[in-house]
């Protein structure tokens, strides 16, 4: 059987996942990725760390063998990349070399910019053109940041000599040894300089934000001829690349309008597919594109929650509450509620659907009783309640009734929060067999593209649902814990440094 090696670059770890063709896991590889925080609000990697480490993860994995003693190599189709979003790296041409570390998603050095950009008036251009917010979270601004705070990169960007990508790009050039300069059209969606209803970079956006042309990479379909990867003396095709929250998207085969994914890893991502129609949200979430197959966009309307599986490893790292973040969910259950304490996670400002890049997190309702017990669960419920706000604005953007939810990533193995989630939603909510739904479409992208699949429809038939949550709580508990949940919400938003 054919292999897919699908490499899952994120936030907190690179990874290499050997898939078979029918999207059984074969072998992982995985390091840890660390976060640099050299001032308040700033966050960073190192793009040497990230290249360096995947490489070893797929380099591993190629120089395994299976169980008949055959290298894994000689069975390798094809490669397929997703990756962390907005997360932005500017490098030099002819060395490879990074100007400065990787500019993080949750960075947040640009909100004086911002709030500048939206004074004048210019929020509402952008968004006609791009499906976004003016905000910190997207790669324009850490673009410019980069070029006006290097020495010398302004005018090394302008001469032609320094390359700009999203995580996805760096890894490309690097594997194919400097020879590709390429995105997908979901790592362009969520730059704030592609105009994703023209399919091109945006003349317009580009100089507003001062940027040169000559920086960016080339904007391909999801499944294209990317380049060959060269790791060590094997060669193989790299033929799928999609941000990781559209990957998700794919992987969940949420290939008709109305389906809803949402994905709880290091923040929590919400997608709902809206068919060929480019539609503006109303209610302050993004549109994006979620899959481009055949130069045909496919839209997806998106809520990002900064902050999920963050803040339980904030309360591991930080405040050491547990030593495994598995042991969250046998805390969380060993107290009856949350006895009144309410977590709002707003370590990076709030996102969707409040998107304000001062607030800040509060750990609010302690008293005498509070225990690490009913903090940690109510920074699980937490997820929930985020999770239903952006569910009530999709719905009411899209005019789709969403019946249920797929979901995935690290925080689905906490039962509790699945249970709470599906008791706050008031929706069944449902967990496929193969949770590494990021990798697995990036995965299935390259089966697509190489023609092991046909079209869509065999993803579909190969999703399978492991485990359903159905709501058992009732109404007035629900609606009292909402109402509570706004009004700490509301609490945080006045939380600023302005405030």
């Amino acid at each position: 059987m054919k292999m897919l090696l699908a490499i899952d670059q994120g936030t907190t770890s690179s990874r290499a996942i050997l898939f078979s063709s029918d999207g059984e896991i074969r072998a992982t590889r995985q390091k840890e990725l660390a976060l640099h925080t050299p001032e308040k609000g700033w966050i960073e990697q190192d793009a040497n760390d990230i290249w360096h480490d995947t490489f070893w993860a797929c380099d591993e994995i190629l120089n395994s063998t299976d169980a008949t003693g055959t290298k894994v190599i000689k069975n390798v189709a094809a490669i397929g990349i997703t990756n962390q979003r907005e997360t932005t790296v500017i490098w030099d041409r002819a060395t490879g070399e990074p100007i400065y570390n990787a500019i993080v998603w949750q960075d947040r050095r640009t909100a004086e910019y911002c709030a500048h950009l939206k004074e004048a008036g210019h929020e509402d251009m952008i968004r006609a053109k791009t499906g976004l917010l003016l905000d910190p979270y997207f790669s324009a601004t850490k673009i410019k940041w980069l070029l006006d705070n290097v020495e010398g990169a302004r005018a090394k960007a302008e001469a032609g000599a320094l390359a700009f990508g999203t995580i996805d790009s760096f890894l490309l050039w690097h594997l194919t040894g400097g020879k590709e300069h390429k995105t997908d059209a979901t790592n362009a969606s969520r730059t704030m300089i592609y105009n994703i209803v023209k399919g091109a970079w945006d003349k317009e956006l580009l100089a507003l934000f001062d940027i040169p042309e000559n920086l960016l990479p080339t904007v391909h379909d999801n499944c294209h001829d990317f380049g060959m990867a060269e790791i060590n003396d094997w060669r193989l095709p790299i033929a799928a690349m999609a941000g990781d929250q559209q990957a998700a998207l794919v992987g969940q085969a949420c290939f008709a309008e109305g389906m809803v994914k949402s994905t709880y890893g290091t923040g929590c991502f919400a997608l709902m597919n809206i068919g060929k129609k480019f539609k503006e949200s109303k209610n302050r979430l993004l549109t994006t594109i979620a899959y481009q197959l055949k130069g045909e966009a496919t839209y997806a309307i998106e809520g990002a929650i900064f902050v999920a599986g963050a803040a339980i490893q904030w309360l591991r790292d930080n405040l050491e509450f547990f030593e495994e973040t598995a042991s969250s969910e046998k805390l969380a259950t060993s107290v009856p509620d949350n006895n009144d304490v309410y977590f709002v996670p707003a370590f990076t400002g709030l996102g969707a659907p409040y998107w304000n890049p001062d607030a800040r997190a509060i750990i609010s309702g302690l008293s005498r009783e509070s225990t690490k017990a009913h903090i940690t669960r109510a920074a699980l419920e937490a997820q929930a309640f985020q999770t239903f706000d952006l569910m009530q604005a999709m719905e009411d953007d899209s005019g789709f009734p969403v019946p249920k939810m797929r979901i995935d990533g690290g925080l689905v193995a906490n039962n509790f929060m699945c249970q709470f989630l599906s008791d706050i939603l008031e929706r069944d909510v449902d967990i496929p067999t193969i949770t590494e739904t990021t990798a697995l479409g990036a995965a299935y992208l390259a089966a697509l593209h190489i023609g092991l699949f046909e079209n869509l429809d065999n993803i579909e038939q190969n999703w399978q649902r492991a485990k359903n949550y159905s709501p058992s709580m009732d109404e007035e508990k629900r609606a009292h814990l909402k109402n509570r949940w706004h009004q700490e919400i509301n609490r945080a938003l006045m939380h600023t440094p302005q405030n």
